[in-house]
């Protein structure tokens, strides 16, 4: 008798395990479809039979993570059970270099840098090679301000993909902020290669074409990010000053409008209008100032001081040279543009006007010319 239920207790067993691993097994087809509902509901019956299941607590996690929510509180509620899911799977099995990283790449996601560095080092001791905590890890450090770790992480990544484009982009990112933007564009040039239809790529590219000096190549690939995703209004954003620079007031303020279309509730948008339009419509720009404040609170001191210079032409004339030419007046106190033969030299040359446009054509080839010998020299 003893030996029957023995026997009898033995196939039970097997059956709850094939049980659960054809649940798991369909779980994750689910997940690996982005079917989140679905997989969700095969996890938890996972989870219901075996509550040590900790590959399944691990997988649900990052289903949580996926999930669409309707609103940023549910979103914060799904970003909680996800957390919840990674640290009952890590008491079950303290183990597994994967659920650190979720669980890392959590925290980053939530600007909780600190905490996200403790669990990707954690997922890294595990797996040395470990690519994602590797990534992620470097972009915790960046946010940190640590920037040698930072690049210390990247470059062991790139030892295991050099060509993977999310790393390039995000070290690119990094050289930004050090102001090493020779480095940032040749990571960012190799990401295009690999991603020719990246519009995020040339998006920053431009960014760091134009603190080079160089606002041709800058336009020619914000005019490409745009091509490729014309519903982001950052590329707009970053056109309309480029093009305001440029002394294309008009187009800049139609690429402005765009960006209003696109997001209106985006507060820079407004505070790039009135800086545009301080020294000729200083009523429109107090406005657009106003509506930057109603909308982003947290900068009211910036929108309140630009508020008060306003009530100058002095002021009015700071806050244009300020943003726009830094390095070299392009107006006068009384609000006229200075004659560009009057102009001193910029340290980093604006964008000239369309009268300058065969002499940027030209060094714009120049400075391909020189790039394409570069890169047969380096082979």
């Amino acid at each position: 008798m003893k030996k029957t239920l023995f026997v009898l207790f033995l196939a039970l067993c097997a059956a709850a395990c094939n049980s659960d691993t054809r649940l798991f097994q369909q779980a994750k087809l689910a997940q690996s479809r982005g079917d989140w509902a679905n997989a969700l509901q095969l996890y938890n019956r996972v989870i219901k039979q075996n509550p040590q299941h900790a590959p399944a607590l691990t997988n649900r996690g990052l289903v949580w993570e996926r999930m669409p929510a309707k609103n940023p509180a549910e979103k914060a509620n799904n970003r909680r059970l996800a957390e919840q899911d990674y640290l009952r799977s890590l008491e079950v099995n303290p183990q597994q270099p994967v659920t650190y990283n979720n669980l890392g790449a959590l925290y980053l996601d939530t600007q909780r840098n600190g905490e996200a560095v403790a669990y990707l080092s954690e997922a890294i001791a595990r797996d040395p090679v470990y690519f994602r905590a590797l990534l992620n890890r470097a972009v915790a450090y960046t946010r940190l301000g640590d920037f040698p770790a930072a690049l210390a992480d990247f470059s062991a990544a790139a030892r295991l993909r050099a060509h993977d484009p999310v790393l390039l982009y995000n070290r690119a990112l990094t050289y930004w902020q050090i102001g090493k933007y020779e480095q940032a564009e040749d990571d960012l040039s190799h990401a295009t290669s690999v991603q020719p239809n990246n519009a995020q790529l040339y998006l920053l590219r431009a960014r760091v074409l134009a603190k080079m000096g160089y606002p041709a190549d800058a336009y020619d690939d914000l005019t490409e990010a745009v091509t490729l995703n014309p519903q982001d209004p950052l590329a707009y954003y970053y056109l309309a000053e480029l093009l305001y620079q440029n002394g294309d007031v008009e187009q800049a303020l139609g690429a402005l409008t765009k960006v209003k279309e696109l997001a209106i509730d985006y507060a820079p948008a407004y505070e790039l209008a009135g800086d545009m339009l301080a020294m000729q419509a200083p009523v429109e720009a107090t406005a657009n100032y106003m509506t930057a404040l109603k909308l982003d609170p947290k900068n009211a001191a910036t929108y309140q001081r630009k508020l008060e210079e306003m009530k100058t032409p002095a002021g009015r004339y700071r806050i244009v040279t300020a943003r726009f030419f830094p390095s070299g007046s392009r107006y006068d106190i009384s609000g006229q543009r200075v004659p560009r033969t009057a102009q001193a030299a910029p340290a980093q040359p604006a964008a000239p006007a369309a009268a300058d446009a065969p002499l940027l054509r030209t060094q714009q080839a120049a400075r391909r010319a020189q790039t394409s010998a570069a890169a047969r020299t380096s082979r």
